[in-house]
């Protein structure tokens, strides 16, 4: 039964959770985003496994998750990159925001979301329980296909994006 962390809106814990029932209940909890960049100054999106219990076959930053207790943001990140995606990339923590999200499916994120950059040039080895597929996308090009193409996008990706393009694309 995988947990996370709850906190309040400041980042501090105040407790855990199972993962299905903090997303039933819509309580605030702690996440992290993680984005790779290339040296072409495109970002490695992934879709989601078929099978995610939402948001399934929707494209997204390069993983996400959850924090574990007593494991760092940067600690996080590089675990669920490497359990993803195969990879293993230096990260650097750049943001942090709260958004709320409601699913069709009942669920709703609403999160304390950590937000982490790393640079790479390599393939990903994706893990199919995880990632349906991968590519490499040119940050204009993107934000042009979020506006034309929403519904093929997490919530949480389009909230991020829209919100911090021109943060992201700073560190470019």
């Amino acid at each position: 039964m995988e947990k996370v962390i709850l906190v309040d809106t400041n980042d501090n814990p105040i407790g855990l959770m199972e993962k299905i029932e903090a997303h039933e209940k819509a309580l605030l909890h702690r996440a992290f985003s993680v984005f790779v960049i290339n040296v072409k100054k495109e970002v490695l999106l992934q879709q989601r496994a078929a099978h995610k219990y939402h948001s399934p076959l929707l494209w997204t930053n390069t993983c996400c998750s959850h924090q574990r207790e007593n494991e760092t943001n940067l600690q996080a990140g590089k675990r669920r990159l490497k359990e993803e995606m195969g990879m293993e990339v230096p990260l650097e923590e750049v943001f942090s925001f709260i958004y709320k999200a409601p699913f069709d499916n009942g669920l709703t994120e609403h999160e304390f979301d950590h937000v982490m950059i790393g640079y790479s040039n390599q393939s990903p080895v994706i893990n199919p329980e995880e990632v349906a597929d991968w590519k490499w996308m040119d940050i204009i090009e993107l934000r042009n296909d979020i506006e034309a193409n929403p519904q093929v996008y997490t919530e949480w990706f389009k909230i991020i994006f829209q919100k911090f393009y021109h943060y992201i694309e700073s560190k470019l």
